[in-house]
């Protein structure tokens, strides 16, 4: 199976630029996933390379081969879309032999107009209708829909609807799978348990999967690597964890993570030899010192100060092994119970945050509670540029 390259790819319309000089590598048979907010240009990408759209400059290459100028029909790729994109009229079985008939050119008509011989043609088409109906079912059985190929879509869920789409991808055996937002219009148990299948899909077909999605939980479950975007610029490519542990920009950091890293403006000080933040309402936070490497030059400034709600702890019910030496008096706002944990928002010097908490917290909205800060996993960016600086 081929790899994708983006060269320097840029696509405008009119005076609005959607996509910046992308540069991009996809490996052979990897899954990534271009994440971004709304009009970021995740979608614009896919469409170039599927060649919906004209690139307004720089170039596309499927494996050796740049597709600049190849018609779309030719690309060898199949493109599952959020709308599923199915013919009403046809049933669950038609909709999947489709193009396979399309391409192996044995449609309605030219069945129609060689039953009435006995040569050479008809029996042609009669081995590839044959050949195509195998693999209509066994792509019906992976997906588990080989009951549903009488009906037709109006008589089936979300979910069914879904697997019929991908079926018509797959059944092609397409050289790379392009997905924008399949799973938008699930609700959010079918969406878990079809984001589980595409996954299990992607490790049985040994395929290159490029998906698009809004959604940074499916980005985080699904990708081997993560392309974030925004404003047709490319923020971020890494692998999950490591856009999670060490994101580029301020941006990256609070769009990857749900609830999303909290940020506070902080002025970097230095007293002796140790680094201070100082933060609103003027309470001071001592930056660790594996933490402040590279940050003495900086003293002075104004930075935006990270941390994700799992660093911030009910001071009662705090992990082994993280440092409690950072405690803050605080106010509850809000206290979210999921079961194995609790988001609970807080408030200090009128500024709030999110901790994610131990669900045995007896946080209570309106009360002061102490709260303990795990600062060895703190970030700063740079107010201007929103680089991250440690």
């Amino acid at each position: 199976m081929p790899s994708i390259t983006f060269d320097q790819v840029s696509k405008r319309f009119g005076d609005v630029v959607a996509v910046n000089n992308l540069n991009l590598h996809v490996a052979d048979c990897e899954f990534l996933v271009l994440v971004g907010p709304s009009g970021c240009g995740k979608t614009t990408a896919l469409r170039c390379l599927a060649g919906l759209e004209e690139i307004s400059a720089g170039t596309i290459a499927i494996g050796d081969q740049i597709v600049n100028d190849v018609q779309p029909r030719d690309r060898n790729i199949a493109m599952v879309f959020q709308s599923y994109a199915l013919y009403p009229h046809m049933t669950v079985y038609d909709n999947l032999a489709f193009a396979l008939r399309l391409r192996e050119k044995t449609g309605f008509m030219r069945k129609f107009f060689t039953s009435f011989s006995n040569g050479p043609a008809r029996q042609k088409i009669q081995a590839t209708e044959v050949k195509i109906d195998k693999r209509v079912r066994e792509v019906a059985e992976t997906l588990g829909i080989g009951q549903l190929l009488k009906r037709k879509p109006k008589e089936l869920s979300g979910g069914q609807r879904q697997r019929v789409a991908l079926g018509r991808a797959i059944v092609r055996n397409p050289a790379v799978f392009l997905m924008d937002e399949p799973l938008s219009n699930l609700d959010a148990k079918l969406r878990v348990q079809t984001r589980a299948e595409i996954i299990k899909l992607h490790q049985q077909l040994e395929t290159t999967f490029i998906y698009v999605t809004h959604d940074q939980t499916e980005a985080m479950t699904m990708g081997n690597r993560i392309a974030v975007m925004k404003d047709g610029l490319l923020q971020q490519l890494d692998t999950p964890q490591n856009l999670y542990d060490h994101p580029k920009n301020i941006f990256v950091a609070s769009f990857i993570g749900s609830p999303g890293m909290n940020f506070l403006p902080a002025t970097l000080e230095q007293i002796t030899e140790e680094l201070i933040l100082t933060l609103p309402g003027a309470f001071k936070l001592p930056i660790p010192r594996q933490r402040s490497i590279g940050l003495v030059e900086k003293v002075g400034q104004t930075v935006m100060f990270g941390l994700r709600p799992e660093n911030i702890h009910d001071a009662q019910f705090v992990p082994s092994g993280v440092d409690q030496s950072v405690r803050l008096g605080v106010k509850v706002t809000v206290v979210e119970r999921m079961g194995s944990e609790a988001y609970v928002y807080v408030e200090k010097a009128g500024k709030e945050f999110v901790g994610r908490f131990d669900p045995r917290t007896t946080a209570k909205p309106g009360q002061t509670m102490e709260i303990v800060l795990d600062l060895n996993k703190m970030y700063l960016f740079a107010q201007d540029t929103g680089e991250n600086l440690i």
